[in-house]
């Protein structure tokens, strides 16, 4: 299983409990796919270089994954179809790295 980072912004405008939901939605899904979250990380609302969608600012979160490239093909297939997801980025991880 190799490492991985991936960083989502969430639309700002949801409620609480909405953002929540899509965290623990991509949570879920790594592990149903045989991957595992390492660690969670939520940075909250940061205003955004520049704008998306119309949105200046976005809720960030930061993901460190252990998994196959197949379960970051999914998240990845999942983040492009979530209409609450401004931007990702997923990053495989050096092995000196983690």
């Amino acid at each position: 299983m190799r490492n991985y980072e991936a960083v989502f912004v969430i639309k700002p405008d949801l409620e609480a409990d909405a953002t929540a939901a899509i965290v623990e939605k991509f949570t879920q899904l790594i592990a149903d796919q045989g991957g595992e979250v390492t660690k969670l990380t939520q940075w909250g609302k940061k205003r955004m270089a520049y704008e998306v969608r119309k949105y200046r600012e976005g809720y960030y979160v930061l993901m460190e994954i252990k998994g196959t490239p197949a379960v970051v093909q999914e998240l990845e297939r999942v983040f492009k179809i979530t209409e609450e997801i401004l931007r990702y980025l997923i990053t495989r991880l050096d092995q000196k790295d983690s």
